[in-house]
């Protein structure tokens, strides 16, 4: 967007809409490629500086990118904000990858463990190394990346136009050269020996070692510090790193245990909720996040559409909650499918920790924490699809997980859709922000959508609930007929830019405003 293009807000007004550019896509398929299952991503995460992302995929590896247009524009991150967004292009390049996890199988329950990665935590860097978390379904691995210089050989023994193939010495004398006698009784030939070489004084011939330096070379190399394994019976589907640096949370079906990052031997179970009798059993816990500022503060989700906000300085076992979110459901509108679709497949919090972001298989809902009677504002993206719930259970593409993340700023909320499509959604006051875009090289199935008008009020005195972006049942904006086989589950917001990274089956794709 140049400055005579450029769109300014009036003063108190909601911003303008961004205007969306593809930035670049590592691992694009080919026409008729067929996709690996090992090779499709399955966690994105940016670091806090957002110079450094990292992506897991369902073949248990690790890949790093790194931010390069600030180191190679010379700018300093302040310098590139003032340039032009034409001028200036968010620019990653491939950095490094690892294995992370393997294949198990666990023979008490005979079960399988998948190798692939279910989340990726970035934790605080140290040294110019790299730390973070990733996660299978039964084990977490706490990784450090580190630059090491290359060592080489920069001397050898002898000069090497003095050597023969097998590395002797070479000599003209025969076998039979005469032999010296050592002051320490040791039998010498002279014709063994280069005439340059020098004898102490009354003891044998100096021994001169090859030498060993750094180069200016240097190669990437990932360690595994420490394992936290054997702490949950049921798949972990959240970590989650405390603002304190030094602990963090992970989260299966039934528990949330906290760990400290020095100490992989054992951990400590703050929330249970499995049930006596499991025949009893409810709801499950489907996503666990720390608040970004409190320490003491964190929010899980389950599967009959609640948040919980839990305080750790209430009890060591935090069974009751400090605060419930939950939407009352609509009398006489609850169905088969209700429970199904109102589970919370993932929540973020805001960078601030006012807002909580929550996405369930229909809507995206903003939360006010100090505000526990219903959802600020509710973004309909898959409303389209209430008419073909029976189908979408039968193929079970209704138990689809789908992530959501929040812009740095707060403004904007994103989540993923079928069709390899992604939702930006403007969350401001009076925003009416609602564009589509399709996971591609050139995203043209965008289309700035026409609010409709509020569902209800929660007071004359507090922000209304929008309900915006309903789309037209089974078709995207280009009248396209959705595709369900191809669905964009995973995105990360960069921290401090309006910059997007998602990924489509095995292809990561990058985006700008």
């Amino acid at each position: 967007m140049n400055g005579a293009d450029e769109v300014v807000a009036a003063p108190g007004g909601p911003p303008p809409a961004l205007d969306w550019k593809f930035s670049q896509v590592f691992g694009e398929r080919t026409a008729g490629e067929e996709v690996q299952e090992v090779d499709i991503i399955s966690a994105i995460e940016f670091d806090k500086t957002g110079d450094h992302l990292a992506t897991g995929d369902r073949g248990g590896r690790v890949v790093l990118f790194e931010r390069t247009d600030t180191k190679d524009n010379g700018g300093s991150r302040r310098d590139l904000e003032r340039m032009d967004y034409s001028i200036r292009h968010p620019e990653f390049r491939y950095k490094t990858e690892f294995q992370s996890h393997e294949p198990e199988f666990d023979y008490l329950k005979s079960l399988e463990i998948e190798e692939k990665i279910n989340k990726i935590r970035w934790c605080q860097t140290a040294n110019g190394a790299l730390f973070l978390l990733s996660t299978n379904d039964k084990t977490i691995k706490f990784w450090k990346v580190q630059e090491k210089k290359v060592k080489k050989v920069s001397e050898m023994n002898v000069d090497p136009s003095k050597t023969v193939a097998n590395g002797s010495v070479a000599s003209s004398s025969s076998l039979s050269s005469p032999k010296t006698h050592l002051a320490n009784g040791a039998c010498q030939s002279f014709s063994s020996l280069s005439n340059d070489i020098s004898f102490p004084p009354g003891g044998i011939p100096l021994l001169r070692l090859p030498q060993v330096v750094t180069s200016h070379e240097t190669s990437l190399v990932a360690r595994c510090r420490r394992v936290y394994a054997h702490a949950h019976d049921y798949h972990i589907n959240s970590i989650s790193n405390n603002s304190d640096g030094e602990t963090f949370i992970s989260a299966d079906d039934l528990r949330i245990n906290l760990w400290n990052l020095e100490i992989s031997s054992q951990s400590f179970n703050i929330v249970d909720v499995k049930p006596t009798n499991m025949e009893d059993l409810t709801e499950v816990i489907t996503s666990a996040e720390f608040h970004p500022t409190h320490c003491n503060t964190l929010a899980y989700s389950s599967s009959k559409g609640s948040i919980r906000l839990i305080d750790l300085r209430q009890s060591a076992l935090c069974d009751s909650h400090a605060k419930l979110f939950e939407e009352q459901e609509a009398p006489g509108a609850r169905s088969f499918f209700t429970e199904i679709i109102a589970s919370i497949s993932d929540i973020k919090f805001a960078k601030d920790g006012r807002y909580i972001l929550s996405r369930d298989y229909m809507t995206l809902k903003l939360w006010d924490i100090n505000m526990d009677s219903g959802p600020v504002t509710t973004f309909q993206v898959h409303e389209y699809l209430r008419p073909k719930l029976c189908d979408l259970y039968e193929n079970d593409s209704i138990f689809d997980k789908f992530e959501c993340c929040l812009s740095g700023d707060g403004l904007r909320v994103a989540t993923g859709s079928y069709s390899n499509l992604f939702r930006v959604f403007g969350c401001g006051p009076g925003s009416t922000e609602a564009t589509t875009l399709e996971a591609s090289k050139n995203p043209m199935r965008r289309q700035v959508q026409t609010p409709s008008r509020p569902s209800r009020s929660l007071s004359s005195s507090i922000t209304r609930v929008v309900r915006r972006g309903a789309e037209s049942p089974g078709v995207d904006a280009n009248g396209n007929c959705f595709d369900f086989t191809t669905k964009l589950l995973h995105l990360a917001w960069h921290p401090t830019e309006n910059s997007i990274a998602c990924a489509a089956a095995n292809s990561l794709y990058m985006y700008y405003a």
